[in-house]
């Protein structure tokens, strides 16, 4: 990610968005495509019989996804996001749900900081390639660090998504943000999380998102 898209990220998703997203949180739970990222890394996480798991959510955010899965089979949580806004919401939410101690917080571009954070056994992004311009890199740096499961959400390759997504685009031009939204062609990125020795184990649609989970193959 380039160093213009990292300072777009910080005022994008500055203090007052992180304050309107945990209170969006706390009032209703986990948006549509994250509850079914995580419904989805449960059932893998039970069907596998998983024990003490460890988790990497990169651009987590309020830390949805840490806050669910910490109540189930995952025992200790890496926080991974560019925002400084959003860590520090995500910190006061998780200090309120007692998991203080479990959570790991990193601040940064996971490609640039990815050698600081050791394999976890789930890795997540939701809602975050799209927010990437090299999307190789992040997925082939987020994916080598999955030593069980992969959990993504991205955008749908829909004529009108391309259009929202052009037009968000112009939206930040006009206001001389230097914040962009991608749409990478999900056949890319399943090819690329192939090509890390991963395979998928389910695929989940919303009206504008694919949910996905992948698995590590037994020969790697």
């Amino acid at each position: 990610m380039s160093c213009t898209q990292c300072e777009g990220i910080e005022t994008q998703f500055g203090r007052a968005a992180a304050a309107r997203s945990l209170r969006r949180y706390r009032r209703r739970g986990p948006d549509k495509s994250t509850r079914l990222l995580i419904e989805s890394l449960r059932l893998a996480l039970d069907d596998a019989d998983a024990r003490a798991a460890t988790l990497i959510d990169v651009g987590a955010g309020v830390g949805a996804i840490h806050h669910e899965l910490l109540d189930g089979r995952v025992v200790r949580a890496v926080h991974v996001d560019a925002s400084s806004a959003h860590l520090a919401v995500a910190r006061e939410e998780t200090e309120r749900r007692g998991h203080g101690g479990q959570v790991e917080f990193v601040p940064g571009n996971f490609v640039s900081v990815a050698h600081e954070v050791a394999p976890a056994d789930v890795v997540t992004l939701d809602r975050v390639i799209c927010c990437y311009d090299d999307m190789p890199a992040l997925v082939s740096r987020s994916a080598e660090k999955a030593t069980r499961l992969y959990g993504a959400v991205y955008p749908r390759e829909l004529t009108w998504m391309q259009i929202g997504i052009a037009a968000i685009n112009v939206v930040q031009r006009l206001k001389r943000s230097s914040f962009r939204v991608f749409l990478h062609r999900p056949s890319a990125i399943d090819a690329a999380l192939r090509a890390a020795g991963l395979e998928r184990l389910t695929l989940r649609r919303t009206f504008g998102w694919e949910v996905v989970v992948y698995e590590r193959r037994r020969d790697q």
